[in-house]
């Protein structure tokens, strides 16, 4: 798919990888609707994709609600005449307690946030990108998808969960004209990432995990997403973000 002149809602882009693919879908031609809960971030998203003379929207969007995904959408075709990619890239890690002493709370909200409303925005743009004679759907999965973090095991759950949600929609491309695909991060340096811990801080297991895997940066990230998204033969894959140790890929 050639980005320039369509239209990208990206989940999660007030910070960021979200806002790394954000500004990089902008940079290509793309209008794009900033998607976060956080208003403060997702608007200075949109301003700094509007100052580098793009177009974008903000829409504040709660991804554990229906109806925010739905008006997320709704904003992009109301504003911007459709939709034309998604990327699903909203996450949460749940931090310190780490495993096993997690607010159960908390992992309930991690399953929502990550995988939930992967699956919901999905179904949910599945017409609107069909009715357009097709679209991307690229979701942000994790390297934890494949290599488990003992610390967290939500979050290798819920990663694990998109990426196969990821392969089991690959026959959209033929049915709807909708490839989805999903990417596979490692260590990014985001906010995420260093908030968590505490929520201030770091935890343990990225200190020990930075000793072995390269840091990347949302530029990194979204250029792998360009790539699903202009690469016509991709539907229902997943591509590693950036090299792995060997010993790593040994693992996987």
């Amino acid at each position: 798919m050639e980005i320039s002149g369509k239209v990208a809602v990206v989940t999660g882009s007030g910070s960021g990888i979200g806002r790394g693919i954000a500004l990089s879908l902008a940079r290509r031609g793309a209008s794009v609707v900033v998607a976060d809960i956080d208003e403060d971030g997702g608007r200075a998203t949109m301003d700094e994709i509007v100052d580098g003379t793009g177009v974008a929207a903000f829409a504040r969007t709660d991804v554990t609600r229906t109806e925010d995904l739905a008006a997320m959408l709704a904003l992009a075709a109301g504003t911007f005449g459709g939709v034309d990619i998604l990327v699903n890239n909203a996450g949460v890690v749940c931090g310190e307690p780490l495993w096993p002493r997690t607010d159960p709370a908390v992992l309930a909200a991690q399953v929502s946030v990550n995988l939930t409303a992967v699956i919901v925005g999905t179904r949910l743009a599945i017409e609107p990108l069909h009715a357009r004679g097709g679209g991307v759907v690229v979701n942000t999965a994790s390297i934890g998808a494949l290599l488990p973090l003992e610390e967290e095991p939500g979050y290798s759950a819920t990663k694990a969960g998109v990426v196969m949600f990821t392969r089991a929609c690959a026959g959209l491309a033929a049915s709807h004209g909708v490839r989805v695909n999903a990417v596979l991060p490692g260590l990014v340096d985001t906010p995420l990432l260093a908030k968590s811990g505490d929520g201030t801080r770091e935890a343990d297991w990225a200190g020990v995990a930075r000793q072995f895997m390269p840091m990347l940066t949302p530029d990194d990230v979204a250029d792998v997403v360009v790539e699903l998204i202009e690469d016509d033969t991709a539907a229902g894959a997943y591509r590693v973000v950036g090299e792995l140790p060997d010993f790593v890929a040994a693992m996987l």
